[in-house]
C-alpha cells in the first residue's frame, strides 16, 4: 500500500523525540497567533477569571492563543513550584474535562510532577485509592462540593494542597487538613515567581523516558491499577497518529487531514487516555484549536456553536446523537418515512463500489433534504469523526459514511497509551479498527479461541498482542500484576529486519487479523460466552446490533454456561410512548409496569427477532426482560467513558437472569 510507506517515511515538525511540555513549548512558539482554547461563559466560578483571562460572555464561547495558553502554563509551572512540587511528585487532578484541566496537566508536567487522574464522578473511596495509591501530595480540583469527597477521606491520604478550579479558598471545610488555595492564587503566585531560565531548566531535567503521567483502569475487572506512562509514551503516540492523519504531501485533496487548520470539542473525561491523547496532547501538538462541552448533554448546542472539524468520542455518544437525529426529523417536515429511506440509501451508497447514476442520484436528493441538515446540526463543517473506547456497529458506521460523515473506528488500551491500531482517511473499512499505526507491532496467540468460535473469519484469530514505544512498562507498585500483563514470544523484526526484546502486552481482546493488515475486533476474551452446549459466543455484535433500534436503549446479552443466549433489554421510552400516541394506546406511567406492559413486549419482539435474524440459531437470544432501569455512570452500570460494568449489570438484575433460566423454555435449544 503506497500510504503505508508515505506513512512511515513521513517526517514533520510535529514529529519528535521530547518531553510533552517541551512538545508544548514547540508547538506554541510555532502557533503563538493561533487559536488553542475556547471556553464558555457562564458554566463555571472560574478562578483564573480577573486574573489570567476575561470572563466570557454567558452562552458563547471566547477563544485564547498559544501565545495566552503558554502564559498561563508557564505562570502555573512556577506557582506549582512555588508550592513544593518537584520532580516526579505525583499530584492528582480531580474535576470534569474543561480549559484548565489541560493547562494544569501542561503546568504540572513542566513543573517535573506525575500527574494523576480521578474521574469527576468517583466516590469517596474511589478518590481515596486514586490519589492514596500514588502517595499523591496534592490535588487539582474542581470546586468545593468535590474538595469534600477529598477531605472525606483525608485521614487515608498525605495531601500537602489543594488547588480550586471554582470558588474561592474560603469555601474549604474548617476541617480540611492541607493547604487550600485556588488555582488563580497559583497562577499569580507563579507570576510572581517565574523566570524563563528556571523554567527552562524544569524542562531540560526531564527525559522522554521519565514517568509522565498514572492513568487507573477502570476497574471493571477488579481493583483499579494505575498504569505507568512516560512522555516517550504519549509523544511516541502522537507522531504515530499525525503520521496517519496529518498532511501528508501523498493524500489527495479530498482526505481530510489534522494540522493547525483543524478544531475539535472536547468532552470525554480527560481523566481517561483516549480524551488526553486524541482531544489533547494530539491537538496541541499538532497547533488544532480545542473547546471544551459544557457537559455531554449540550454536545449538539456546544457542536453548533463552534463548528469543529474533528472529534472523537465513544460508541454510546454517537448511537445517542444518532438517536437525536432521528427524532428531531420524525417530529420535523423531515417524515420518518422519508428519513428512513434517506439513511437506507446513504448506508447503499457508501457500501457500493462503483454507485451507477440511478444511486448517485438518490443520495443527491437524500443529502438535500436530510443529510445536510444532519451535517449542519452538527456544525457544519466536520470532516470526520474517531471512535474508540469499545465497538461501534458496523450498519450505524456505515450509515454516518453515507451521510457526509465518516467515523473512523480505532482501538487502543490504557497500556498503549492509547492508540494500537485506527481506520485511515484514504481508506476506511467499516467493520475493523484499521491497521495498527507506525511502529506498533502486532500478533495474535490463537490458543485463547477455539477453532470454531468464528468461522467466518477469514485470518488469524485470538488474543491480540502488542508491542512498541507506545506501550507502558507496567503497573504503579504491582510487578506481579505487571508480569501477567506480558508475555514473550518470538518476532518477525521491523522492517529493517531487526527483532526486538521488548516483550508482548496481553490485551485480552479476540481480534481477527485480516490479510489486508486491517484489525477486526471480536470480543473481550473475558466476555466470552462459553454455553453449556459447547459454543463460543460474542455478546458484542448481538448488542452492537441494537445500535439503530429506536425502542431498545441498551442491550446487555447472557449466557455464560447455560444453554441457551438471553439478554437484559432497556427501553426507549420515549419513542415508545411516541409511537403509542400514534396509535392511540395509553402505556403505564409507572416503569415497570410500563416495562411489563404487553404492547411494549410486541415492539420489543420484533426489535429482537429482526436482530436475531442476523446471526446463528445458537447466538440468538431465545429469551429477554425488559427492565426499567437504564444502564449509567450514577448507578454504577457504566464507566465513565460508557462502557458496560457487565459485572455489576449482572448483578443489579440478578433476579431476572435467574428467572429466565429457572426452566428449560421449548423454544431455547
Amino acid at each position: 500500500m503506497e500510504w503505508r510507506d508515505a506513512e512511515r517515511a513521513y517526517e514533520d515538525e510535529v514529529v519528535g523525540r521530547s518531553t510533552l511540555p517541551r512538545m508544548f513549548e514547540e508547538s506554541a512558539a510555532r502557533n503563538s497567533n493561533r487559536p488553542a482554547q475556547q471556553y464558555k461563559g457562564g458554566v463555571y466560578d472560574r478562578s483564573l477569571v480577573g486574573t489570567a483571562l476575561p470572563a466570557a460572555p454567558d452562552g458563547e464561547f471566547r477563544a485564547i492563543s498559544y501565545a495566552e495558553m503558554r502564559e498561563i502554563v508557564r505562570s502555573l509551572a512556577a506557582g506549582f513550584r512555588d508550592l513544593g512540587v518537584g520532580a516526579d511528585d505525583r499530584v492528582g487532578i480531580f474535576s470534569a474535562t474543561r480549559m484548565e484541566w489541560a493547562q494544569c496537566d501542561f503546568g504540572l508536567l513542566a513543573a517535573g510532577a506525575v500527574v494523576t487522574t480521578v474521574y469527576r464522578g468517583s466516590s469517596p473511596r474511589q478518590v481515596a485509592h486514586l490519589l492514596g495509591d500514588p502517595d499523591a501530595s496534592g490535588v487539582v480540583v474542581e470546586n468545593p462540593d468535590l474538595l469534600d469527597r477529598v477531605v472525606s477521606v483525608q485521614d487515608d491520604l498525605d495531601l500537602e494542597f489543594a488547588v480550586l478550579l471554582d470558588g474561592a479558598a474560603g469555601d474549604a471545610p474548617d476541617d480540611a487538613a492541607f493547604d487550600v488555595l485556588t488555582l488563580g492564587d497559583v497562577y499569580e503566585r507563579g507570576e510572581a515567581a517565574f523566570d524563563e531560565a528556571d523554567y527552562e531548566s524544569w524542562l531540560d531535567a526531564r527525559d522522554p523516558a521519565d514517568l509522565a503521567t498514572l492513568i487507573y483502569t477502570s476497574g471493571t475487572t477488579g481493583t483499579p491499577k494505575g498504569v505507568r506512562l512516560t512522555h516517550w509514551n504519549f509523544r511516541s503516540n502522537v507522531n504515530q497518529c499525525y503520521k496517519r492523519f496529518g498532511p501528508r504531501p501523498d493524500k489527495d485533496d479530498d482526505v481530510p487531514v489534522l494540522d493547525e487548520t483543524a478544531s475539535t470539542v472536547s468532552f470525554l473525561p480527560l481523566a481517561h487516555v483516549l480524551e488526553r491523547l486524541a482531544g489533547h496532547f494530539m491537538m496541541f501538538a499538532a497547533g488544532a484549536t480545542v473547546a471544551y462541552a459544557e457537559s455531554p448533554d449540550t454536545l449538539r448546542e456546544d457542536f453548533q456553536a463552534v463548528g469543529p472539524t474533528t472529534g472523537t468520542s465513544v460508541p454510546r455518544v454517537y448511537e445517542r446523537i444518532y438517536d437525536a437525529i432521528r427524532e428531531q426529523a420524525e417530529s420535523s417536515p423531515i417524515s420518518e418515512r422519508l428519513f428512513e429511506w434517506a439513511t437506507d440509501v446513504g448506508r447503499e451508497y457508501f457500501e457500493t463500489e462503483s454507485p451507477g447514476p440511478v444511486l448517485r442520484a438518490k443520495r443527491a436528493v437524500a443529502d438535500r433534504l436530510v443529510f445536510r441538515k444532519v451535517r449542519a446540526g452538527l456544525g457544519g463543517n466536520v470532516d470526520f469523526l474517531i471512535s474508540g473506547g469499545g465497538s461501534l456497529s458496523p450498519e450505524l458506521c456505515a450509515l454516518y459514511h453515507g451521510m457526509g460523515l465518516p467515523i473512523l473506528e480505532g482501538y487502543g488500551l490504557t497500556e498503549t497509551s492509547p492508540v494500537i491500531a485506527v481506520n485511515p482517511p484514504e481508506e476506511p473499512k467499516v467493520g475493523t479498527i484499521g491497521p495498527p499505526v507506525v511502529d506498533a507491532e502486532v500478533r495474535v496467540d490463537e490458543s485463547v479461541v477455539s477453532g470454531e468460535t468464528f468461522e467466518d473469519a477469514e485470518g488469524e484469530v485470538g488474543e491480540l498482542l502488542v508491542r512498541g514505544p507506545n506501550v507502558t512498562d507496567g503497573y504503579w507498585q504491582l510487578p506481579e500484576e505487571t508480569e501477567r500483563a506480558f508475555t514473550d514470544g518470538p518476532s518477525a523484526g521491523d522492517e529493517s529486519g531487526e527483532s526486538s526484546d521488548q516483550q508482548w502486552l496481553r490485551t485480552g481482546d479476540v481480534v481477527e487479523l485480516r490479510p489486508d493488515d486491517y484489525i477486526a475486533f471480536r470480543e473481550r476474551a473475558k466476555e466470552l460466552l462459553v454455553l453449556s452446549t459447547g459454543k463460543n459466543v460474542a455478546p458484542g455484535p448481538i448488542e452492537d446490533a441494537f445500535a439503530a433500534s429506536d425502542v431498545v436503549e441498551q442491550c446487555m446479552v447472557v449466557g455464560d454456561g447455560q444453554k441457551f443466549v438471553s439478554a437484559i433489554l432497556v427501553p426507549n421510552v420515549e419513542t415508545l410512548r411516541a409511537r403509542a400516541d400514534e396509535e392511540g394506546i395509553e402505556l403505564p406511567e409507572e416503569r415497570r409496569a410500563f416495562c411489563r406492559d404487553d404492547r411494549v413486549r410486541a415492539w420489543i419482539d420484533e426489535a429482537v427477532e429482526e436482530v436475531n435474524e442476523r446471526f446463528e440459531p445458537y447466538e440468538q437470544i431465545k429469551q429477554y426482560r425488559i427492565v426499567p432501569e437504564e444502564f449509567t455512570e450514577d448507578n454504577d452500570l457504566l464507566t465513565p467513558t460508557m462502557k458496560k460494568k457487565r459485572r455489576n449489570i449482572l448483578e443489579r438484575f440478578a433476579d431476572e437472569i435467574d428467572e429466565i433460566y429457572a426452566r428449560d423454555y421449548e423454544d431455547a435449544s
